[in-house]
């Protein structure tokens, strides 16, 4: 990611430096940055994510600048909104440069300069903070040795309304990479709601201040503390690794996310206890958690399921509003499993060019996907087979533990949902099973077969291949139990949809 952030700044002032000025992108000040990062830091999810933001902002300065001396703007709209479709699912890019869904060239650079605008005034936002006081001590540096050109301060747009991507509450300043945030006192903060969120900071050689219509306000001084009149709130630790629990995202029932709220107290307990029972029932996946999981937001939102980006790794969105205890445990293994093989697709080329056709069945979506969409669920739903079995491993060894015990119920009770959970997890284990061992066969022929895998995609293959073996061996035993029991009839009717899936899509693959 360092390579990356510096390659931007020089492929961004070599080759667009008209688009560098337009937009006001201090190309400077993002390599200070760089340089004052720690090795670390460049796989926190802020960082990462900032980057990658800006590697976006690159790519559409790029298409921007294609389509002003492009002779068949037709052709130019229907291909980008292909590749939105295909590169950018996670963002609303495709919303903003095609709103009502088609390849449509008229107005089509006009989208694209408010697209560029708009990243360009949220990667310079972003930037500031990240390390609090530098864009301060750039202002001290730049200005070293200079007389006439010196410059004294450096005015930036804010926009100080809720973030859902990085779940940050409105009116706040985010400030390092924790999730610290700095609160204004309630009279500047409904202020600044009053005002739509609009703001604009001054950095000086030695402060920065916030202006809100017509009133300037101190927010940061030289001695790397806020004023007295502004809160700085350090972020909810977990007490499990380096895992904070973040603000709670609410979502309509459109299924889009409307606000951004404090986290209930509740929550805390919930997540420790759920990670708690990863730790003793898992050891192994607990460590990785703690590993690659950074920050967790709860989601209060009905029907949509639990999940991540893979430009923002380390945090995972979880959906506590409809899971109970059993559930939280599994979506923390889940979003997890995915922090690690995006990890893995970093530093590893696991296919042979771009196999975006939908041609593999899923049978978690019951739909057709691309090979690396396969590729995920299959790595992720391996994690969740081995974590069922451990579940239920953990949970049978003693009838007082349960999986989603409360604290409140009695021995006897805790023992008869430790029973439930054991013959629960046992179900999951077993779908998973048959799951994974579905997709497992695709992937061995789409590597073997088609040559869509590299060495390296083919080699986890065969390690995915080697663990939910090992799992299929230890959960074999008590097949015939969950067949008998009330989770039968959907385990029955899973195996035969995946055999009606095989027989209908095998042989277009052969």
């Amino acid at each position: 990611m360092r390579t990356l952030l510096y390659d931007l700044c020089d492929d961004l002032e070599a080759h667009y430096r008209r688009s560098v000025t337009a937009f006001r992108l201090p190309l400077d000040f993002f390599r200070f940055l760089g340089d004052s990062l720690k090795p670390d830091d460049y796989s926190n999810w802020k960082v990462v994510g900032w980057i990658e933001e800006l590697n976006d902002l690159l790519y559409f300065i790029d298409l921007r600048e294609q389509f002003l001396v492009e002779r068949h703007p037709r052709d130019f709209a229907a291909d980008l909104l292909a590749e939105c479709q295909e590169k950018f699912y996670e963002n609303s890019y495709q919303d903003e440069i095609f709103p009502r869904g088609k390849p449509e060239p008229a107005g089509l650079g006009r989208r694209l300069s408010r697209l560029c605008a708009r990243l360009a005034r949220q990667v310079m936002q972003e930037s500031l903070f990240l390390v609090p006081g530098l864009p301060c001590l750039w202002l001290v540096e730049t200005n070293r040795g200079m007389k006439r050109s010196a410059r004294p301060s450096w005015m930036v747009p804010c926009d100080l309304s809720a973030n859902f991507e990085r779940a940050e509450l409105p009116g706040r300043v985010y400030v390092g990479l924790e999730g610290a945030y700095l609160d204004p006192p309630a009279r500047l903060r409904k202020k600044i709601a009053a005002g739509g969120s609009v703001a604009r900071l001054l950095i000086g050689r030695d402060s920065i201040r916030i202006t809100v219509g017509r009133e300037q306000i101190p927010l940061w001084s030289h001695e790397q503390q806020p004023p007295w009149h502004w809160r700085l709130i350090p972020p909810c630790p977990l007490e499990f690794g380096h895992v904070t629990l973040g603000s709670a995202l609410l979502y309509r029932s459109d299924l889009t996310p409307s606000r951004v709220t404090q986290a209930s107290p509740t929550l805390v307990a919930r997540f420790q206890r759920a990670l708690g029972v990863i730790k003793q029932a898992w050891p192994e996946g607990a460590e990785m958690v703690a590993l690659l999981t950074s920050r967790v937001v709860p989601l209060k939102a009905r029907g949509v399921v639990s999940f991540s980006y893979r430009n923002r790794p380390g945090l995972s969105f979880i959906n506590t509003f409809e899971r109970d205890e059993f559930d939280l445990i599994d979506d923390l293994i889940h979003e997890n499993s995915h922090h690690h093989l995006n990890l893995l697709l970093r530093k590893y080329d696991m296919k042979r060019g771009d196999r975006n056709q939908e041609v593999f069945y899923s049978p978690w979506r019951r739909s057709l996907r691309p090979l690396h969409g396969i590729l995920h669920a299959t790595f992720t739903f391996t994690m969740g087979a081995i974590l069922f079995e451990r579940l239920a491993s953990w949970a049978a060894a003693s009838p007082a533990r349960c999986v989603a015990a409360s604290g409140t119920r009695g021995h006897g009770d805790s023992a008869m949902s430790a029973r439930d959970d054991v013959l629960r997890a046992r179900f999951r284990c077993l779908e998973e099973v048959e799951s994974v061992g579905y997709s497992l066969r695709d992937l061995a022929h789409a590597s073997d077969r088609l040559g869509w895998l590299s060495p390296c995609g083919a080699a986890l293959v065969r390690i995915l291949q080697s663990e939910i073996g090992k799992v299929r061996r230890r959960v074999v035993p008590f097949r015939q139990t969950v067949l008998r029991s009330r989770y039968g009839p959907a385990l029955r009717r899973h195996i035969r949809t995946l055999a009606r899936a095989r027989a209908l899509y095998g042989k277009a693959l052969e």
